[in-house]
């Protein structure tokens, strides 16, 4: 009986242990994004300052899209020309082929001439 309640103790030690370092983990992730999320909000102030001063500006963000995907194709273009891949051709054919190759294999250890280099 003393053996049943001394795993039974050990059980709820090792158990308390993983859920205590669980709870640990999560407060440490909490105050970390306490931490972060003040830098955020003060940050976020100067980027909507910034973007009022962008929304008076005549190019519009599709505009930026589509001069991005063209420089894009672009440079895409211009490495598929630089590229020096090509196609392998295909390997030629072995002369005897596989199962040929290990029946006379068998063939010949079974004769004891088989030499292993």
């Amino acid at each position: 009986m003393t053996d049943l309640i001394l795993s039974l103790q050990i059980t709820a030690l090792g158990m308390g242990l993983v859920f205590g370092a669980i709870l640990l983990l999560w407060l440490m992730m909490v105050i970390l994004t306490a931490l972060t999320a003040e830098k955020d909000a003060s940050t976020t102030l100067s980027v909507d300052s910034a973007s009022d001063s962008a929304a008076t500006a005549p190019v519009s963000e599709t505009d930026y899209k589509l001069q991005a995907a063209a420089i894009a194709v672009a440079v895409a273009l211009a490495e598929q020309e630089l590229s020096s891949a090509h196609p392998l051709p295909d390997p030629p054919t072995a002369i005897v082929s596989a199962w040929q190759l290990g029946m006379r294999t068998s063939q010949r250890s079974q004769k004891g001439n088989f030499r292993r280099h």
